[in-house]
């Protein structure tokens, strides 16, 4: 046994010099990142920005280099409750015209009664003092999105420029106050000449068919995995 420790002894000794010897000049052991920290952003994606009311959020992927955007009111037309996503105005390329969008992005089941305005709802949408407009609301996805007809996307687009209010209100089951909710608008032509920047012109397009009843559940049905 005593031999043995005398045969170990030198090897362990060499073992710890080798552990112990530094690498190569001016290198430095290597560390894993923390797990706090987050990819770096896509080259070339603009960081978001708050320009005036607005708030310009982009990525860009990286295997296509094409750039997506999203520019959408600081304020809530609805705030998010405990269990229903809120309810934003965003401005969208709808067949070449920049509109204004009310939106309730990722639907989860808890928040199923936003996904029921699909069903059943619409959003109304005023810039005063000129009339308001009839929204009809539907499924993309899990994002819920009330858009004008194309008919009304030109008129849209000219009062969205130059208003300095708008009015929102929602119908049908899962809206929320039958008072519109007044919100307040700087910056705006701004803003859709910068998120112009990166969103070029889509092309025309005719609006969504209607869906009955039980396709609109059965799509429902679909979102939620049940």
């Amino acid at each position: 046994m005593a031999g043995m420790k005398l045969i170990l002894a030198p090897i362990a000794a060499l073992a710890a010099s080798l552990l112990a010897a530094p690498g190569p000049a001016g290198a430095q052991p290597a560390t894993a990142p923390p797990a706090s920290a987050k990819p770096a952003p896509a080259v070339g994606a603009p960081a978001a920005e708050e320009i005036g009311s607005w708030t310009l959020a982009c990525t860009m992927d990286r295997m296509t280099d094409r750039t997506s955007c999203v520019l959408r009111l600081k304020a809530w037309a609805d705030p998010p409750g405990e269990r229903s996503p809120g309810l934003a105005l965003e401005i969208q390329d709808r067949g070449g015209h920049l509109v204004p969008v009310v939106t309730a992005r990722e639907l989860t089941l808890e928040g199923a009664g936003r996904g029921l305005l699909a069903l059943t709802g619409a959003a109304q949408l005023r810039f005063p003092p000129s009339t308001f407009h009839e929204m009809p609301c539907g499924l993309e996805g899990r994002t819920l999105s009330c858009a004008p007809r194309r008919a009304d996307a030109e008129r849209a687009e000219r009062e969205l420029a130059s208003a300095t209010t708008v009015l929102v209100r929602m119908t049908g089951t899962g809206g929320g106050s039958a008072e519109p909710v007044e919100l307040r608008l700087t910056g705006t032509a701004q803003a859709l000449a910068r998120y112009r920047q990166f969103t070029p012109p889509s092309p025309a397009q005719d609006d969504a068919p209607g869906i009955s009843g039980r396709e609109a559940m059965d799509r429902l049905r679909q979102l939620f995995g049940r």
